[in-house]
């Protein structure tokens, strides 16, 4: 992949996706392609035929997936819609003689009792998490397509597992947004009204009315005085930076191919790569150092009568780090540039 290569990047209003527009123009690259779902619906396969006709991209970076949020229990509409993006868009590439394609997978796809750190061959050893499984499955599909069109057709296409992404992101709503966006956003709040900074507070939540935006916020367990967190903090996760998975994205395309990866294996199978940091931590752990970054003088209260998340996620991401690529950011450095980011660029509702 070069410079002038011609690229299509799905998904890339994404958390991932965007970082990873944002990383190729940076590095020169500028033949890039990007659309809309308004624009292009990859779930349908009339309107995914016509565009690798028309625009024949030679490498594409596959970042789109419909996601599973908190308190939105949408398994069938998560499992068709992937299961239906993937159909579309790996047959299309095939057809298409696409040089290289790099799917998303996610730590998720991973068994619930998967040993951590989770390497590559624990896939489908033991039952999925019952929340995760319909978002699993897809993706676990979407690993064995591009396994079997390699096999079959001889294709490129490479999967990568991810460990919770964060950094620039549209999404800080209260009910759908990921772990980490989620709290900081809460923990801000709750600082904005300690201090008295109604107005802020009113800008951030897109209100005109304060008692109606403290009723908002106590219903979401914020106040001047404490941020509510659901369970008991003790699950850990890892976290990987948005621009760290971008620059590993690129690395992966430039310089690592199917063949290469798997020469010489009777049964080429657990194809996928871990991309991870190598590290993970506790939701409280987490809680405190967003509460210690954004400056809230208030106390952080774990309810326990909430459901904590059932899995620890740390993945062994050394299949990757010995084809010579290694994260950069480590976790505090990051929300703190996230924090700055969103308090300097975002709107809440717009995302500049």
């Amino acid at each position: 992949m070069t410079q002038d290569s011609k690229i299509y990047i799905a998904g890339h209003r994404g958390t991932a996706g965007s970082a990873i527009l944002n990383e190729l123009k940076n590095r020169a690259y500028r033949n890039l392609i990007y659309k809309t779902r308004n624009e292009l619906d990859l779930t349908n396969q009339k309107q995914v035929e016509d565009f690798f006709e028309r625009e024949k991209p030679e490498f594409v970076i596959f970042a789109a997936a419909k996601l599973a949020h908190l308190g939105k229990f949408e398994p069938a509409s998560v499992l068709y819609e992937n299961l239906a993006m993937q159909c579309n868009v790996f047959k299309q590439a095939h057809k298409h003689n696409v040089k290289k394609m790099l799917f998303f997978g996610s730590a998720w796809m991973y068994p619930k009792n998967a040993k951590n750190p989770i390497k590559e061959d624990a896939l489908m050893q033991s039952d999925l998490d019952y929340i995760a499984t319909p978002y699993a499955l897809a993706k676990i599909a979407g690993l064995e397509l591009a396994r079997s069109y390699n096999i079959e057709h001889n294709t490129n296409f490479i999967s990568l597992a991810l460990a919770n992404l964060y950094g620039e992101t549209k999404d800080f709503d209260f009910k759908t947004a990921k772990v980490l966006p989620a709290m900081l956003r809460k923990i801000h709040l709750a600082k904005l009204l300690s201090e008295g900074r109604e107005d802020l507070v009113l800008k951030d939540l897109n209100l005109n009315d304060i008692k109606q935006a403290k009723i908002y916020l106590e219903e979401n367990g914020v106040s001047a005085d404490f941020v509510e967190i659901w369970g008991s903090g003790k699950v850990r996760r890892e976290f990987i930076h948005s621009e760290d998975l971008a620059a590993a994205v690129i690395f992966i395309m430039e310089n690592v191919d199917f063949k290469d990866l798997h020469k010489g294996e009777k049964e080429i199978k657990n194809t996928h790569l871990n991309v991870g940091t190598g590290s993970d931590i506790s939701i409280k752990e987490l809680a405190f150092m967003i509460k210690d970054i954004v400056g809230f003088k208030g106390e952080l209260k774990f309810n326990t009568s909430k459901p904590d998340s059932s899995m620890d996620r740390l993945l062994d991401s050394s299949k990757l780090n010995s084809l010579g690529w290694r994260h950069k950011i480590n976790l505090k450095e990051g929300v703190g540039n996230m924090y700055k980011w969103y308090k300097n660029t975002y709107i809440w509702g717009v995302g500049l």
